[in-house]
């Protein structure tokens, strides 16, 4: 179990309805909410997005891959996005504002996995990774922990710092 002793999905000790965080910025602030951003408060291309707790989803700051294999068994790691939905709203990640965000990653060869909970989610490919232009969505796919910031910074070819700080 993570530090907060809650799994996900589970509301959080600290999360008081229509305040936010009762402990942010205290003493009594966990470590892990302190150095953990959602990419709405702290990046430009997200101030079209509605805030997350609005939304129904929450756009993670720290990047992460999935490993696909092509049709000759070579394997090829690509970027996502992950997007943790509230498992009361599924569909949210089909936000038309989202939709268009998740475009422009798109063309920078950037991928979406939406995280439903800790072990569920679904990978998005917008039209940019699409001959035909079109959307893809794989469900069904299972995911352990996220990667750790070494594995993505190996599989990402060191760009994980720079896609951080973006």
């Amino acid at each position: 179990m993570p530090p907060l002793k809650k799994g996900a999905g589970v509301v959080c000790q600290f999360q008081r309805f229509r305040k936010g965080c009762a402990v942010h910025h205290t003493a009594r602030m966990p470590f892990e909410c302190g150095v953990w951003n959602c990419r709405w408060l702290v990046n430009d291309d997200a101030a079209e997005l509605s805030r997350p707790d609005r939304a129904h989803y929450v756009i993670d700051l720290m990047p992460d891959f999935i490993t696909i294999t092509n049709g000759d068994g070579s394997k090829q790691n690509i970027q996502v996005v992950q997007i943790w939905v509230d498992p009361k709203f599924p569909n949210a990640h089909r936000d038309p504002a989202l939709r268009r965000w998740l475009y422009r990653r798109a063309e920078d060869g950037i991928a979406a996995l939406i995280r439903f909970n800790a072990r569920d989610a679904l990978t998005v490919f917008a039209p940019p990774f699409d001959e035909k232009g079109e959307w893809h969505e794989i469900s069904g796919a299972r995911t352990g922990a996220t990667h750790s910031f070494a594995e993505i910074e190996k599989a990402l070819g060191g760009r994980a710092s720079a896609i951080i700080e973006r």
